[in-house]
């Protein structure tokens, strides 16, 4: 399907075959991959529901939640476009072991357990690209132990809002579209929600960011995350 057969002429040339690009792949729909538009708060897909296939985010920010036994829920990833979810099926899990939910209006591309492992057999270009989207997500979760397990609070809060900006893939940081609750913040790097809003107000009296309709990260913050020591003594006056 992905390989066109030439010698159409019945002469004795080899057969033009036609280079796979993994973009064309997960721009179209077809057979095993579908594309969705999902409003913002869609579920996309439920903890527990089947793992049947694996989430390509064309456009939009999506939140991955896990709800524990007792009800308690945690935020363990936001990603964004050019990024996969769910994943888990290729490696024998039967059921979703998180809730996926769009924080923004969301493009997908679906792409069937099969059809997704077909083309990781099959093509090269496209197991590169995913074996990287895989390797850089198993850094990013070192990193969040390593920053969960030794840095402050405010090292914390200070990565995870540049991480949010899309600090360090384009040049400067992005204006954060979605809106993220100080309450998201606080379950993402484990403290409390005063303690967000506390630190949240020091970045905008330092300058590191600012509210213009949406949150704005400016890349001075990244000597916050940097700088062994902070800048602690500037008093932060009431929001």
């Amino acid at each position: 399907m992905r390989k066109k057969n030439g010698n159409r002429n019945g002469n004795s040339k080899k057969p033009r075959v036609e280079r796979f690009d993994p973009a064309a792949f997960l721009e179209t729909a077809a057979l095993g991959r579908s594309l969705s538009t999902h409003r913002k708060n869609q579920i996309i897909f439920s903890q527990g529901d089947a793992a049947d296939s694996v989430i390509y985010i064309k456009k939009g920010k999506i939140k991955v939640t896990v709800v524990s036994q007792h009800g308690k829920e945690a935020v363990v990833a936001i990603l964004g476009a050019d990024e996969f979810l769910g994943e888990g099926c290729l490696i024998g899990q039967p059921k979703r072991l998180a809730t996926a939910s769009a924080m923004t209006e969301c493009v997908t591309m679906r792409v069937e357990k099969a059809e997704i492992q077909q083309v990781l057999l099959d093509e090269p270009a496209f197991s590169k690209m995913f074996i990287s989207h895989i390797l850089a997500r198993n850094a990013r979760v070192e990193e969040d132990l390593v920053d969960q397990l030794f840095n402050s609070t405010e090292k914390r809060l200070a990565r995870v809002l540049l991480l949010l900006a899309n600090f360090g893939k384009d040049g400067a940081p992005e204006p954060i579209v979605a809106k993220i609750s100080q309450e998201t913040l606080a379950e993402m790097i484990g403290t409390t929600r005063s303690r967000v809003s506390h630190f949240m107000n020091k970045f905008r009296h330092l300058g590191f960011i600012d509210y213009n309709g949406h949150l704005e990260v400016h890349s001075s913050l990244l000597s916050v995350v940097l700088n062994e020591h902070a800048p602690a003594s500037v008093k932060v006056p009431p929001p």
